[in-house]
């Protein structure tokens, strides 16, 4: 299968000739962080964790302020990323291993990244780079691997979409299929952020002579919640000092759930601190290595931070405030996430960018600044951010879209969701009501404008029922066994 993948793309990239490339390519190094919220960093306003290695790229290079996940869970976000398309548009919509049923019957999904598509890694490959995969995958088992969708090295990625255990050997034997492969030489409280921080510095050592494309995909900070010791207790002491609430701890969002109300739970924060550390320790190995000014490097998350759970508040670990709900949810809570592009040369450091975008926008962003042209038949659904990243103007694009036919932990029902402009709309499939939200007047979605302004709503409605009906979206049918009571 590799071989015909990788000969169509380069005929493909051939066909259109190639575009005049500076001489030495730039290395492209992407972190992608599991479950990390909007506001789980200092940089985007974050008072109880501390990330001064996030913070610093961010003064280093472009921080943008409403970008977007394609989806408000892991597998569809990441098949997003590799490819350029929205979830819908690939039929992989939820959270691989993610079945509930309520009211309405979840819409089938695909439970791995076709072989069929085209991913970035497959692009670089074609050209020459030399490609690694360090970490968390979720698109499928053998044979969907990162070796079998364009990269030469794989580490630690599998089905799974969370460690059994973050130490050593990271095996849970009560859940013996979140066991991580591929680590089984370790040492006795080696932590599993840690350990593929150095499998990332080792590949990177090895490739500096290369044009080499990373993805370190930490599955930090995702469940189970395990840090270092040392980092929790500095965090217990760090939350004891901090002011009595002036409300409530958790509140409630939709029929079931619970959000919690501030950032203070002291082993999530340790998690964080842990990644930040890895996002140092990157940076300073491509100083050292003298590689940092050709590495851009890219950090986002693959939704937002879980915040909102279902009659289980006191384990959410996180809150996404000012924005609503969190991880599962359409609301900003659960799709707005951090994203840092540092490209040396190019972005102003320190620079902000505003406008909105999507994890669809990586793949075609990333191939622009590499210079290499995409496919003559690619169907991709994102656009080039090189723009934005150049102080060159603004995007010329449709509006956003989303789409999650499914029930999940965190209390959400199925739901679609469009935002053109200023405004977004959240239609809820189960009984077809409609919110309204100007995202620029209310960041926290806390006044639905559907009644006072239909005609805004009715626009919007139709914008993403018709775009349902171009990416053939499948929705959730009718559950003939469902009785009210039983929920």
């Amino acid at each position: 299968m590799r071989l015909p993948r990788t000969c169509f793309l380069l005929v493909s990239l051939l066909s259109l000739g190639c575009v005049a490339r500076s001489d030495i390519p730039p290395n492209i190094v992407l972190i992608i962080i599991d479950d990390m919220g909007w506001v789980d960093t200092g940089v985007y306003g974050s008072t109880f964790y501390e990330t001064p290695n996030i913070d610093r790229l961010a003064a280093e290079g472009a921080r943008f302020t409403q970008f977007y996940t394609a989806s408000p869970v892991c597998s569809p976000t990441r098949a997003s990323i590799m490819t350029g398309k929205y979830p819908a548009r690939l039929n992989l919509t939820n959270w691989i291993g993610g079945e509930q049923e309520g009211e309405l019957l979840q819409a089938e999904y695909v439970r791995e990244l076709p072989l069929e598509e085209i991913t970035f890694g497959d692009a670089f490959q074609a050209i020459g780079y030399v490609t690694g995969y360090i970490g968390k995958w979720h698109l499928g088992g053998e044979p969907y691997y990162p070796q079998f969708q364009g990269f030469d090295i794989n580490v630690a990625a599998h089905h799974a979409g969370q460690p059994g255990s973050y130490f050593f050997p990271y095996k849970n034997e009560r859940a013996p299929r979140f066991d991580v492969p591929g680590l089984e030489e370790g040492e006795d409280g080696e932590y599993l952020t840690d350990r593929l921080t150095n499998e990332s510095l080792r590949f990177i050592e090895a490739n500096r002579d290369r044009p080499f494309l990373l993805v370190l995909s930490h599955y930090a900070v995702h469940t189970p919640l395990e840090s270092k010791p040392e980092l929790a207790e500095k965090y217990r002491a760090k939350a004891s000092g901090l002011p009595p609430l002036e409300g409530p701890a958790f509140l409630p969002e939709g029929t079931t759930g619970t959000t919690k109300q501030r950032q203070d739970h002291a082993v999530y924060a340790g998690m964080i601190q842990s990644t930040d550390m890895s996002v140092g320790l990157i940076l300073d190995r491509l100083d050292e290595l003298g590689l940092a000014d050709r590495t851009i490097v890219i950090f986002v998350s693959d939704n937002g931070g879980l915040s909102t759970l279902m009659d289980r508040s006191t384990r959410s670990p996180t809150s996404n405030l000012p924005l609503r709900a969190g991880k599962g949810w359409l609301y900003e809570g659960g799709i707005r996430s951090p994203m840092i592009i540092k490209w040396p040369g190019v972005t102003e450091p320190g620079s902000v960018v505003s406008d909105p975008s999507i994890t669809n926008d990586l793949f075609p962003t990333i191939m622009e600044m590499a210079e290499v042209p995409l496919s003559i038949d690619f169907r991709g659904d994102g656009v080039s951010l090189v723009p934005l990243l150049r102080g060159a103007g603004g995007l010329d694009r449709e509006p956003l879209y989303w789409h999650f036919p499914h029930y999940h932990g965190s209390g959400n029902t199925p739901t679609g969701a469009v935002r053109a402009g200023d405004y977004k709309l959240i239609e809820w499939f189960e009984d077809g009501r409609v919110e309204l939200y100007n995202l620029a007047q209310d960041i926290g979605e806390t006044t639905n404008l559907a009644t006072q302004m239909p005609k805004k709503a009715e626009e919007l409605l139709r914008l993403l029922s018709d775009w349902r009906e171009r990416v053939d979206a499948r929705m959730p049918t009718t559950n003939p066994e469902w009785r009210p009571l039983e929920r």
